[in-house]
């Protein structure tokens, strides 16, 4: 009989590909990691790993084992579903990813709700890039992601996990206020075109937040000056509040704060899609449940963004 333990292991090593990722990701010492993995090959009698150059390579009766144990616990997570279906009470803990704009608009008033209508109900939430999250809810460290995409950066796409519509967010360009504290440079603008010669704020390299609005400029005929990078759309507010900088920025951003700034429309109205998106072996477990609808339910309640519950 293999055990269901070791399987986890060697499915975890396809996925990150190094028994130190394995390590890092389940809070297991790599030597203990190689001792399961050891005694596996021996319960199948089979061998599993090669060796090329540093790296551990799984071998083809390795991929068999793997696709199975894919399987396997798909039929295990459904078990608990089915199980959760049956008590009187939503419990059990619910493992969230999401974005910022989603953690500073959607994500309190949906904790709130939770608290008062299923107590016995745990939320853990992490911040994350989408393109991370969603790899991370398909190999199951987390059971729910809220993620977005850009006009023409779709988000990666798994098989495993069933998506669903939240809402869609138009992006505008935001400019400083007119008034006499802010610099003159500023006052004249009221379209991309004409923030050409200002500096910009941008998120770093590598988002598909970054390179659409690289795109957005170059489309309206300008290599964007970008002078400050940040992941945080926060500080892009405040730079464009305090008059340093101009940015392109989602409408969710106000959902969470005053609007201090001016902002102008895009040609095309751009917008970003945020979805949801978990597992379809744990999408009929209560707990999930409650939280997706509650997410939606957010959406459908905030000004400025125009929901959606549509299937991806």
């Amino acid at each position: 009989m293999l055990e269901i333990r070791r399987l986890r292991l060697l499915r975890e090593l396809s996925i990150r590909g190094t028994i130190a990722e394995v390590s890092d990701a389940l809070s297991y010492s790599p030597s203990s990691i190689s001792q399961q993995l050891s005694l596996l090959e021996k319960e199948t009698g089979v061998p599993l790993l090669r060796k090329v150059g540093r790296r551990l390579h799984l071998t083809p009766q390795a991929e068999v084992l793997v696709a199975h144990t894919h399987e396997l616990l798909d039929s295990m997570e459904r078990a608990e579903a089915d199980l959760a279906s049956t008590q009187p009470k939503i419990a059990g803990t619910v493992r969230l990813a999401v974005f910022q704009t989603a953690v500073l608009s959607l994500i309190p008033p949906m904790l709130r709700e939770l608290r008062q209508n299923f107590p016995h109900l745990r939320v853990e939430m992490v911040q994350h890039e989408p393109e991370t999250a969603l790899r991370e809810t398909w190999a199951r460290d987390f059971d729910l992601v809220v993620a977005e995409q850009y006009p023409g950066h779709a988000a990666p796409h798994y098989a495993a996990l069933d998506r669903k519509l939240l809402a869609h967010d138009t992006i505008r360009l935001a400019l400083p206020e007119r008034n006499e504290a802010m610099p003159a440079e500023f006052h004249h603008v009221t379209s991309i075109e004409a923030a050409a010669s200002l500096p910009w704020v941008m998120e770093p390299r590598g988002a598909a937040s970054r390179h659409w609005a690289e795109q957005a400029c170059r489309t309206a005929g300008f290599e964007p000056d970008v002078r400050y990078e940040t992941a945080d759309l926060q500080a892009h507010v405040r730079l464009v509040e305090s008059g340093n900088a101009v940015a392109l920025l989602p409408d969710l951003v106000w959902a969470a704060r005053t609007r201090d700034l001016r902002i102008a429309d895009l040609p095309g109205t751009p917008q970003r899609t945020i979805f949801t998106a978990m597992r379809h072996s744990s999408a009929q477990h209560p707990g999930l449940l409650a939280v997706r609808n509650a997410l939606h339910q957010q959406a459908q309640g905030l000004s400025g963004i125009n929901p959606d519950e549509r299937p991806m």
